[in-house]
């Protein structure tokens, strides 16, 4: 498989100019979806304006944001990812869109994975207690925002929650929503990027209540008790991506594997396994800093796979392409 850089999509030199347009001097992730009438959201995590450092992320004092939404509605994304506007502040600067919480202590509120079904928005995010070294840092908790009016406002349900414990452990801090035809599946992982990802599914009317959550247990679903879901797939899996490709009649999943330096690539008939071996897209000697590789919806269908990759140094996003057999 072939993968290529297509074009930078956030900074002072993309095409998109979103430091001029949107004051996004420097972000990262862009975790994308698609709504009911085919436009693509795309939501970045901690962002910064005018006084930005140019290296990794910071100060804050640069007006930092901790996520930013955008739309795009284009599909010829050989010629780069066109972001139409953003969720605006009276200034046209792009606001923050989720909240934090002011009751825990919190360095910052992250998006992990997006979906639509509906009218509803649902956003699985993670709330960062502290961050460490080396792909590490706790988590408060996880859980899921919800927008029921095309993505201007959001809310966090206390009842849509998964509470970290004092081991931080728990297996469902980072997720990646998959949907289908029945119900919305989740993958999800520790925090930090050194264990395997787990399963859960939930029907579609009851997204936002986390006791409605079945998990996977290598033989069947269990209710409610996320402790005894089994890792799908194993590993270290960081930033997951999941999509159903119609071409290949298979789960795609991108993720940072963070002992090999590299996003790579798996693939499953069924969403409980068994996964693919890792098949390496893009590394750490070509790209240093990569991490992220969120995939864009329309890469549900045709022989490529668009995804939006992270670079730390230049603290921006970059579309890439990678051809599939």
């Amino acid at each position: 498989m072939r993968t290529t850089l297509i074009s930078k999509v956030t900074g002072l030199d993309s095409a998109n100019d979103t430091a001029r347009r949107h004051g996004i001097y420097g972000t990262d992730l862009g975790i994308m979806w698609d709504d009911a009438a085919g436009r693509t959201f795309v939501l970045f995590g901690d962002t910064y304006g005018q006084g930005w450092c140019g290296n990794g992320a910071g100060p804050r004092e640069a007006d930092w944001r901790c996520n930013v939404l955008a739309v795009s509605t284009n599909r010829d994304l050989d010629n780069g990812l066109r972001l139409d506007s953003v969720f605006a502040r009276p200034d046209g600067h792009a606001r923050q869109v989720i909240d934090r919480d002011p009751r825990v202590d919190e360095e910052t509120i992250i998006p992990c994975s997006g979906v639509s079904i509906g009218d509803a928005h649902y956003v699985h995010y993670m709330s960062v207690h502290k961050w460490g070294s080396q792909g590490r840092w706790s988590t408060n908790y996880s859980g899921i925002a919800v927008s029921a009016d095309g993505g201007e406002t959001w809310a966090k349900p206390a009842g849509a929650r998964w509470i970290n414990r004092a081991e931080r452990d728990h297996p469902f801090q980072m997720g990646a929503f998959a949907l289908g035809e029945d119900y919305l599946y989740l993958l999800g992982t520790p925090n930090g990027r050194w264990a395997g990802a787990s399963l859960a599914r939930v029907g579609k009317s009851d997204v936002l209540d986390t006791r409605a959550y079945d998990y996977w247990n290598g033989y069947g679903w269990y209710p409610r008790d996320e402790f005894r879901a089994v890792p799908v797939m194993r590993g270290n899996v960081a930033e997951l991506s999941v999509i159903y490709s119609t071409h290949l009649g298979r789960w795609l999943a991108i993720h940072l594997d963070e002992a090999l330096g590299a996003l790579v690539l798996r693939s499953a008939e069924a969403l409980t396994g068994p996964w693919s071996d890792a098949n390496v897209l893009v590394t750490s000697r070509d790209y240093p800093g990569l991490y992220g590789g969120f995939i864009h919806p329309a890469s549900a269908r045709g022989s490529a796979l668009y995804f939006a990759m992270s670079l730390w140094p230049s603290y921006n996003v970059y579309l890439m392409r990678t051809d599939l057999p």
